[in-house]
């Protein structure tokens, strides 16, 4: 069994150890040792908090986890190192900014859990300690802006009284007649965290003295997730980083908008609604074109190979649209095919900008575009596909000259009458 520094005192940074064991892990060349101590500061990952770094002695500690251990059974912490080190003793060092931003955040979660439930009787089902996000679990099939404002600002009001964070322990009973939040069954001497007139619970994580020193929390964003509802929040130095992140960037955006802080939305705002507008101005200006350009590729001479007895009487309409993005071909497509009819079907071949290609034609005919898209991808290769009317691709090592889109038509063509 390891004796756990961090659980009677969170701000231990250094500390002397006796190396018990250490064995190497792994395959040559990306191998690691394995370290178990007497004693140690180290944190293990567990609960959503995850696992400290730091060194012992001139070995980096990688990694800290718990081993495995019957039900019952302290495990011991496993420090795995980037160094072997030697049996006898040892000068462990945490690395303490990380140490001390795991430390906000877990207990910023505590508190913010502790609002929720205070204020809409909302219990926390799971934490999660990111590197950049925290997030909480809350127990609630919705949740409203309003009530996250609402816990947000009970939070760091705890916060900003400064009140007393300590360590507790006790049996579940003993803990149980103390008030603790949460019931744990587990037998033997359990710790838990308490919050001078707030919270208590139970909870092997490493926490600050006084909530003041979580600085702030901020509630990034929430989601649903399944029957839970999940918000994203950070705490102490990450929301001050945040902050001035977010600052950073609204400045930024000002500059370019030429506007103040305060007019940033309003004006986005409007842009926005200027570039609905011109979309939908350019839908109507791409639906007229297609539909001037459809007219023109059926009015004028037959594509090579014409109107072929192997192709069930359809007239082939081949094109090379210049510029053709991929939703103009499928819309040029389905226009021309639409002025054909089952007397006289069409079809059609397009190849646009950067290799787009579609084979369409009119409802009901006698061919596979689809087939016939496989077909001509053999000697083409790119990616795509389609149903039995129409079918899309991208090809990819597209050559400009004329002669490789010649040449592409003429086998999409053959390819289409094979497929009757």
């Amino acid at each position: 069994m390891t004796e756990r520094l961090y659980y009677n005192d969170s701000y231990v940074k250094e500390f002397d150890a006796t190396v018990v064991s250490c064995d190497r892990v792994g395959e040559p060349g990306g191998e690691r040792w394995r370290v178990v101590l007497d004693r140690t500061a180290f944190y293990p990952t567990s609960g959503g908090q995850p696992h400290d770094l730091g060194t012992l002695g001139g070995a980096a500690v990688v990694e800290v986890a718990d081993s495995e251990a019957p039900d019952g059974v302290e495990p011991h912490v496993v420090h795995y190192t980037s160094a072997e080190l030697l049996a006898g003793p040892v000068r462990g060092r945490v690395d303490w900014a990380r140490r001390f931003d795991h430390m906000q955040q877990h207990t910023a979660q505590h508190l913010l859990s502790a609002a929720f439930i205070e204020l809409f009787k909302l219990q926390t089902v799971s934490f999660h300690l990111g590197e950049e996000i925290c997030t909480i679990d809350l127990k609630a099939g919705s949740l409203t802006q309003q009530q996250v404002d609402e816990a947000e600002r009970r939070t760091n009001a705890i916060i900003f009284e400064d009140r007393v964070v300590e360590i507790r322990f006790g049996t579940a009973e003993e803990l149980a007649a103390e008030g603790v939040r949460k019931q744990v069954e587990r037998e033997g001497v359990l710790r838990a965290i308490r919050v001078e007139g707030f919270d208590f619970q139970p909870c092997g994580g490493t926490h600050l003295a006084r909530t003041g020193q979580a600085g702030l929390v901020l509630i990034r964003g929430m989601e649903r997730r399944r029957d839970a509802m999940r918000l994203e929040f950070v705490a102490g130095g990450r929301a001050l980083a945040v902050a001035r992140r977010d600052f950073g960037r609204l400045t930024e955006a000002a500059t370019i908008l030429t506007c103040g802080l305060p007019e940033v939305p309003a004006v986005v705002a409007k842009l926005a609604e200027e570039r609905r507008e011109r979309q939908s101005a350019l839908k109507k200006m791409e639906d007229r074109l297609a539909d001037f350009e459809a007219a023109k590729l059926l009015s004028g001479p037959p594509s090579p190979g014409g109107e072929m007895a192997g192709a069930g009487g359809a007239r082939i309409v081949t094109s090379s649209v210049d510029d053709g993005s991929a939703s103009y071909l499928a819309l040029l497509a389905s226009k021309t095919v639409a002025r054909g009819s089952t007397i006289s079907p069409v079809i059609v071949v397009l190849t646009g900008a950067v290799g787009h290609v579609t084979l369409a034609q009119t409802k009901g005919g006698p061919h596979h575009m689809a087939v016939a898209l496989r077909k001509v991808l053999e000697m083409y290769p790119g990616k795509g596909g389609g149903a039995k009317d129409f079918a899309q691709a991208t090809l990819t090592n597209v050559a400009p000259a004329a002669d490789f889109l010649t040449g592409f038509l003429a086998e999409a063509t053959r390819a289409i009458v094979d497929s009757h």
